[in-house]
């Protein structure tokens, strides 16, 4: 039964008991009413209590139920009424603080593109996004959702893509550019060609990780589980001296009434739900509230290179010519016309650099792909090679290897040149650092497989003090678990697929963007949208502002709770006014706790 059902049953027994004694005069149905919903309730908690025990751990239905039973026992049934209501009424107001906490990540449920408009036969037809598939023609018309991961085809337009990023300024595309399920198309009508079903694209995947994020529970609820047991020791010490020395039991009630678990039972989880929200609207998606516990008191965090302090993007940084037949634009020539038909990322960059010197390609025929080597074909009636050095030049000299991330060509098999390439720092990563060691994280690592030197020089430029290069998957894993326990919790944050395993072993692990790696995504805790390096520093401050304020709004609660009890205590405080007080702790604890909201 929903909380908020039991709050209208109980809201109904009080309006009959109140009509029965004030009205028709009958204390007599009035307190048989209330005795018995009383203790109903008392029996269901008492169950609840019981399955709680069993699970390990200890919860503060006892202090509930004997305040309760107490009332009842010593005719205060008004104030044991109005104890139910607080309690029913503060679960209602947990649901209520949880769904407004959460509504930013509901808001991406509510969103899913559901329909398509697929070209059949040179005619439209309308379907459900679940209906598309590879390869299918499809039709986004202007302010339209993008239904599936698809390739631009024909037109041109601005789309928004702030559900996924954040971003909220529109990004161009043209022909042959990608475009993500979940975005926003503009003005413009777009055909795009389907390159992925509806459950695999982009928006699924974020739909998957916030249903992970509402699911997860949150280790912190144990936590405050953990002020249980003295709080309620110090409830029963204090009434039970008040029943003592005023040989009173009524005390006894009027003391309990006011030891409120609210604050025990709603204050964490509220904030924690309201700590995921904020990181959803910054971007970032955090799939439970106990990865937001372990982020706050992070004190390690290792970077992957390639795609995460860079921008993963290699780009042509020198083109050297060892033959004086041939200038450095005569070798770009070659290896550019060579490498014009290939996917590889170099080649790439080869033609992003060629276009942008406006050189034109040479005729080479019977081109022939040697996969991880590199490539080979014929010009006036020579053979050119491009690629490794070994595979250039059959009796390479190991001398003439260059320590950088390069491909070689020969001609005929002497060797004439070649083309180094570097990975751009990302340009928020130097600032990143910086924030990390505000905030006194001081143990930042680079974990990647590249070389040594090309690695120390990433790690300088950002402002990493300790690399470890020329690692394999495994090795990283190794790196992570043998991080002393004065240095843990780590962090460990990546793009790619080969991190996928460093992730997951990582006490807390970040994938720089859903739209990368699947695999980094999934075994991820945290996923941030945009690809923005500086979110791994805010999720940090969000973390520690979310556990700071669950922290200070269960220990407010307890502090006010103590107080009225140590008030009624001297029988000044009725025991009605005593439950009426209630409802203050719960309002104080719930609202400070949506602090971690803002």
């Amino acid at each position: 039964m929903k909380n908020i059902t039991k709050l209208w049953i109980i809201l109904s027994v009080s309006l009959i008991a109140l009509i029965s004694q004030f009205i028709f005069d009958n204390a007599f149905v009035a307190r048989f009413i209330i005795s018995t919903v009383g203790i109903l309730v008392s029996i269901s908690m008492f169950i609840g209590m019981v399955k709680t025990l069993k699970s390990g751990k200890y919860g503060v239905d006892l202090l509930a139920i004997t305040a309760i039973i107490a009332t009842l026992i010593v005719g205060e049934y008004w104030a044991s009424l109005v104890v139910l209501i607080m309690l029913v009424g503060g679960d209602s107001l947990e649901d209520y603080a949880a769904g407004k906490a959460n509504k930013d990540l509901k808001a991406l449920l509510d969103n899913s593109p559901d329909h398509a408009h697929r070209i059949e036969n040179g005619k439209i037809t309308d379907i459900n996004s679940n209906q598309v598939k590879i390869g299918d023609i499809l039709v986004v018309k202007p302010g339209e959702l993008v239904p599936v991961d698809s390739q631009i085809i024909e037109g041109a337009g601005l789309v928004n893509e702030s559900s996924l990023t954040g971003e909220s300024k529109p990004i161009e595309k043209k022909v042959n550019d990608m475009v993500m399920s979940g975005t926003l198309n503009g003005d413009s009508l777009i055909k795009v060609k389907a390159l992925k079903l509806a459950q695999n694209s982009q928006y699924q995947k974020l739909v998957n990780l916030v249903k992970q994020a509402e699911k997860a529970p949150s280790n912190f609820v144990r936590m405050a589980d953990r002020y249980a047991l003295p709080f309620t020791i110090v409830a029963y010490l204090i009434a039970g001296l008040a029943w003592f020395i005023s040989k009173d039991p009524v005390r006894f009630a009027e003391v309990l009434v006011v030891a409120s678990p609210c604050p025990l039972i709603l204050a964490a989880p509220v904030a924690m739900v309201a700590g995921m929200s904020r990181a959803s609207r910054a971007g970032i998606i955090v799939k439970s509230g106990n990865v937001l516990e372990k982020l706050a008191t992070a004190k390690t965090i290792a970077f992957d290179k390639t795609g995460t302090i860079t921008k993963g993007n290699l780009k042509v940084n020198k083109i050297v010519s060892l033959d004086s037949h041939y200038s450095s634009t005569d070798i770009l020539k070659l290896v550019m016309s060579a490498e014009q038909n290939s996917n590889h990322i170099l080649a790439r960059s080869v033609m992003e650099c060629a276009k942008q010197r406006k050189i034109n390609p040479l005729k080479i025929s019977n081109l022939k792909e040697s996969v991880g080597n590199g490539i080979q074909g014929k010009y006036q009636n020579q053979l050119i090679k491009v690629g490794k050095l070994s595979y250039v030049k059959s009796d390479c000299d190991p001398s003439q290897r260059v320590d950088a991330t390069c491909v070689y060509i020969s001609i005929d098999n002497k060797l004439i040149g070649y083309i180094t390439f570097e990975d751009e720092i990302r340009p928020e990563a130097i600032s990143t650092m910086r924030s990390l060691k505000k905030l006194n994280i001081n143990n930042l690592e680079m974990l990647t497989g590249d070389k040594k030197t090309i690695a120390a020089h990433i790690a300088q430029e950002a402002g990493i003090t300790k690399v470890k290069a020329e690692l394999l998957p495994a090795d990283k894993i190794n790196v992570i678990k043998t991080t002393p326990a004065n240095l843990r919790p780590v962090v460990m944050v990546g793009d790619g697929i080969n991190d996928a395993p460093a992730l997951t072993t990582a006490d807390v692990g970040i994938a720089m963007g859903a739209h990368g790696a699947t695999a980094a995504s999934e075994t991820a805790d945290i996923v941030i949208l945009k690809d923005d390096l500086s979110k791994v520093s805010h999720s940090i401050k969000i973390a520690r502002d979310t556990m700071k304020i669950s922290k200070q709004s269960v220990l407010i609660g307890i502090i006010i709770c103590v107080g009225l009890m140590l008030i009624a205590s001297t029988g000044i405080l009725p025991a009605i006014f005593g439950a009426l007080c209630q409802e203050i702790v719960d309002t104080v604890s719930i609202l400070w706790s949506l602090k971690a909201r803002g």
